[in-house]
């Protein structure tokens, strides 16, 4: 048997002995000690309830089953008169510990409310229900009891003592289970047991009152009501019986009002019972409980009301508010930079945070959570009087200055872009740098808070673009991003019309001069436009997300070119193919399981693949840094474009898995003059050569360039005097057969040769 169900056992048992008790012989030995057998056992099964369970107020417990003990040594007082002195007098010794047993009773139950705190609302609707209730027990029983003749004053003092102490009993009980929230099983066992006994006290005292009653027939209610209260001790939830209660008293619910509109028509309603208008001490009675009723009802709707007031004042401070840091949200700085552009000028500083998704990736949301708010306070310290500082969305604050000057609100841009300058200590013992963009815009000409919004936004990202500490924002910046906008659409359009066309630079081998390996590139042939540089249409794929898709489709047209190469030329196609892959790629989860699938796919071995990445896009570390681990582990070569000019080149070279170093064009084009340049080089090829990885010289664009590189070492070149990038390279042609580049070529910003 699961102890769980110990309460339900023992209930159905008591019951049967209830029954039991009815088979015994009446007015009997054996059916008094049955009778007093079953309170006993009820009481000593509430005290080690108390301390089987363990609740939150042993006390209360005990005071109930010293209740319930009580009882019974009145009903051994009164076997003892009955069956040894042979006498049966009212009021008794026994009525002493009756009535005796209910104060242990009543503190119990008032043990147990404590913890409802000040709840009003639930004190005055325990308070209706006790005063309508009281009416009643006053009109049909406390009163006759208390006027008839027939009994003396002691006589009648007790008899209305029971439904008095009864009526008190219930009214604890109501308020116990007059909230929903905090009624358990235990709780609503305990309201039965009350009710029972309320209801066998009122027989009893209106069976003495208008009939000759002696014998047993109510004692079954007074037997059930000593097992259900040991009944509601044995229950579990009486050990978490007194959870705290949220102060919303203010709802009502459906059964409450029930209860609380019956109590308050009960006084009215007694008065259209012929026998009782009569009477002049009735009406006074219960006109008097009407009054009561009618100020406890006008009280309770008194608190509604202001409980409705406290909540409407407390959800417009939740609609103003953002929850995490306090600050003001989205909805009030809009309201705010309404009204300030109705009667000034105001300035609009945005900042957006640069690394908080990959702070939330790596380091978890609570992190992510605990930068912002150290963001909010360090922002929220430049608040004043004419200053409002909200957070706009997830990592994106704003600052209104009402009525100020340009100077003051860049003043404030700059204070506001060195608040996240120095790195953020989290409550979990990480240090992080998280960085942002500040955008400045001002109010005028703008037609809605919107607007301004929107200028800022744009000022924001241009300085992120350009790595300002702020900008603020000009017309000439709507048209860039007009046009950035546009062109992110053309690019979406083009990669499903097919105008991107790869196409494959040489990288030869000296002094054979043969070509080893190619890299592959992008270009873009819009049919209206012509074509389109890579130094214009890439930084903006970067941007929108869009280079994550083409990449993936140049590093499939090249895998699938270099397989279709080596099946029609053989020995004379390159060994390997060279693909460029951006940050965002490397930071995608399952990049590396893409590159796998496309090799799967394409048939290339990975040892012919080379990944080709700038010192920038790894230089954070993270999921950038794993990729090429997964990408090294499947074969597949890595190469560090453009190596010499990153922040930390040599620092790199411990933490990413690197085969190849790509010296930057901008050492090579004056490797021919004595001086540093032609230094470096070397120094980087020695380099190359301790570390036993490969160097590769970009840009070679003449012949002495190329008679320099190979003399202080380099033995991999690639550049215009080997080929510019096309979709059919010749491999078998040399150079000389192809006319060389004896004049310095402009290339765009970050794309090869």
């Amino acid at each position: 048997m699961r102890t769980g169900d110990l309460w339900r056992w023992y209930t159905a048992a008591g019951v049967l002995a209830v029954a039991g008790y009815y088979l015994l012989p009446a007015g009997t030995t054996l059916s008094s000690a049955g009778y007093s057998a079953i309170g006993l056992l009820a009481g000593l099964i509430t005290l080690a309830a108390a301390r089987w369970h363990r609740p939150e107020r042993p006390a209360a417990w005990i005071l109930f089953a010293a209740g319930i003990i009580m009882s019974v040594f009145g009903d051994v007082t009164w076997w003892y008169l009955d069956q040894v002195r042979h006498v049966e007098p009212y009021p008794s010794a026994a009525d002493v510990f009756y009535l005796g047993s209910y104060p242990p009773l009543i503190a119990g139950l008032f043990l147990l409310q404590r913890h409802r705190g000040r709840d009003l609302a639930g004190l005055i609707d325990a308070a209706m229900v006790a005063t309508g209730l009281g009416l009643v027990l006053w009109v049909f029983v406390l009163h006759p009891v208390a006027s008839g003749d027939s009994a003396s004053m002691v006589e009648r003092a007790v008899s209305t003592a029971y439904p008095s102490l009864d009526a008190l009993l219930l009214a604890m009980v109501a308020r116990l289970l007059i909230d929903r929230r905090v009624r358990t099983p235990s709780t609503d066992l305990l309201g039965m047991a009350a009710v029972l006994l309320l209801c066998a006290d009122v027989a009893f005292s209106v069976a003495s009152l208008y009939f000759d009653y002696d014998g047993r027939a109510i004692d079954w209610g007074w037997l059930l009501s000593n097992v259900l209260w040991a009944a509601a001790a044995l229950h579990p939830s009486m050990a978490t019986v007194t959870p705290a209660a949220p102060q919303t008293s203010g709802r009502v619910s459906r059964g409450r009002l029930i209860m609380l509109g019956g109590s308050s028509v009960l006084a009215p309603g007694m008065l259209f019972i012929p026998s009782v208008g009569a009477d002049p001490v009735d009406r006074i009675v219960i006109g008097a409980g009407a009054v009561v009723l009618f100020v406890l009802g006008v009280t309770r709707m008194a608190g509604v009301t202001a409980k409705v007031r406290r909540q409407a004042v407390e959800l417009e401070r939740l609609a103003s508010q953002d929850d995490l840091t306090g600050l003001h949200n989205r909805r009030h700085f809009y309201r705010a930079l309404g009204d300030a552009l109705a009667g000034g000028r105001p300035q609009v500083v945005l900042m957006g945070l640069n690394r908080l998704r990959t702070i939330n990736d790596e380091l978890g949301h609570l992190a992510g959570d605990d930068v912002i708010v150290q963001v909010a306070a360090r922002a929220g310290a430049l608040a004043g009087p004419d200053v409002l500082v909200a957070r706009l969305s997830g990592d994106e604050f704003a600052v209104l200055l009402r009525d100020a000057p340009e100077s003051e609100a860049d003043a404030v841009a700059a204070r506001l872009a060195g608040a996240v300058h120095d790195p953020i200590d989290t409550k979990d013992g990480y240090e992080v740098l998280v960085g942002a963009g500040v955008g400045v815009a001002d109010g005028v000409d703008a037609a809605d808070p919107a607007e301004v919004l929107r200028r800022a936004g744009v000022a924001m990202w241009a300085a992120k673009q350009s790595g300002e500490p702020y900008r603020r924002w000009a017309a000439d910046l709507d048209a860039r991003s007009t046009e950035e906008a546009r062109l992110g659409a053309q690019i979406r359009h083009a990669l499903g019309m097919n105008q991107f066309q790869v196409v494959y630079q040489p990288i030869v081998a000296m002094p054979e001069q043969r070509v080893v390996a190619v890299e592959a590139l992008v270009r873009w042939h819009h049919p209206r436009l012509g074509t389109v540089s890579p130094a214009h249409f890439i930084p903006v794929a970067e941007r929108n997300g869009l280079i994550v898709e083409l990449g993936a489709w140049i590093l499939r047209t090249a895998c699938e070119q270099l397989v279709r190469w080596i099946g029609e030329l053989g020995p004379a196609a390159p060994d390997r193919v060279s693909v460029n892959v951006s940050a965002r790629q490397l930071a995608r989860p399952g990049f590396a399981g893409t590159v796998a699938d496309v090799l799967a796919a394409t048939g290339l071995p990975a040892w012919r693949l080379t990944v080709e990445v700038t010192e920038t896009a790894v230089f954070d570390g993270g999921p950038a840094v794993t990729a090429l681990h997964e990408l090294r582990a499947l074969g597949v070569r890595i190469a560090l474009d453009d190596f010499g000019t990153g922040h930390s080149s040599l620092g790199l070279l411990q933490a990413v898995p690197v085969d190849i170093l790509k010296i930057d064009k901008s050492f090579v084009d004056r490797i021919t003059e004595a001086g540093r340049h032609a230094v470096i080089a070397e120094a980087m090829m020695q380099v190359s050569n301790g570390l036993g990885l490969d160097a590769v010289a970009e840009g070679v664009e003449t012949a002495e360039q190329a008679e320099a590189l190979t003399r202080i070492g380099y033995r991999l070149l690639q550049g215009y005097h080997f080929g510019r990038p096309e979709a059919e390279p010749g491999f078998t042609r040399r150079p000389e057969s192809r006319g060389l580049v004896t004049t310095s070529a402009a290339v765009e910003p970050g794309v090869s040769q």
